[in-house]
């Protein structure tokens, strides 16, 4: 996932007019136009940090000058009272930069903490960690980069990427083979098309349309062990549904090829840091 530059900017600008209006009345009454300062970036826990570049443009869009010097690189895992970054320049501009950069910095670093986190857990077997849709409208495109800065792997980024059927699409539809006629008629053969099962006797009828990926949704893990021996790597298996710290292991340990975990992105806790001047 790589980050586009014009979506970056679309992002930060709007973030700062959300936060600054018409004006930063607190700093802008007690800070001088021509005041500058040093400022550090300290984290206050462990974790993986994401998201430094998104910060340093923020800082910069409120002043050019800001002088910006990093100490780690984003993917770098750091430890609690570490100083991840230094800013020199318009006392200003840092001030009301301040909380938007945090923001950012925070909600990314979060995000990749915890991503790793859980791709650690399943380290040694078949699983990918994938991330879903469930992100902040507007912030897909952070959320995302993040997951793959932890290591993990992007789902698709939206609805126009990719193919998935949902219980609901096959309700309205009537049956599973009847919605991959219907999409096979609309969709190239480079799109792929994923088909969420929650049974058994779904995962056959998947498993004879010749979908490319079948969705285990909310399975139990002896019930996903039978699913994973009855496609036998006629189709790529991802399982989904209420993954968490302690169920993981296991679910890898079926033999699934992909998990997705939507409280990577839709929960997150923020990694603390602060920006501190000196």
């Amino acid at each position: 996932m790589k980050l586009n530059q014009k979506e970056i900017e679309r992002v930060i600008l709007t973030a700062l007019k959300e936060d600054i209006g018409s004006g930063d009345l607190t700093t802008n009454l007690i800070i001088e136009k021509k005041q500058r300062a040093e400022a550090f970036f300290l984290v206050k826990e462990d974790g993986i940090i994401a998201g430094l570049a998104i910060a340093k443009m923020v800082l910069q869009k409120l002043n050019k000058k800001i002088a910006w010097k990093s100490f780690v690189k984003d993917g770098d895992f750091v430890t609690a009272g570490t100083r991840i970054a230094e800013v020199k320049g318009s006392l200003r501009a840092l001030l009301t930069g301040e909380r938007t950069a945090l923001n950012i910095l925070q909600r990314i670093s979060g995000i990749a903490t915890v991503a790793n986190s859980f791709v650690k857990i399943v380290n040694g077997t078949n699983a990918k960690i994938l991330d879903t849709r469930k992100t902040v409208p507007g912030l897909r495109m952070f959320d995302k980069y993040a997951v793959k800065i932890g290591g993990g792997t992007n789902h698709r980024f939206g609805l126009f990427d990719m193919v998935l059927i949902k219980d609901n699409h096959i309700k309205a539809a009537g049956s599973i083979t009847n919605a991959v006629a219907k999409i096979r008629k609309g969709v190239t053969k480079k799109i792929k098309i994923e088909v969420e099962t929650s049974t058994l006797d779904e995962v056959r009828e998947a498993l004879k349309n010749n979908v490319e990926i079948i969705m285990l949704d909310n399975m139990p893990v002896a019930i996903m062990k039978e699913a994973v021996k009855i496609i036998a790597g006629k189709a790529k298996v991802e399982a989904s549904g209420n993954v968490n710290f302690k169920s993981i292991k296991a679910i890898a340990e079926t033999g699934v090829d992909y998990i997705s975990i939507g409280a990577l992105t839709h929960s997150v806790k923020a990694l603390d840091i602060s920006m501190k001047i000196i």
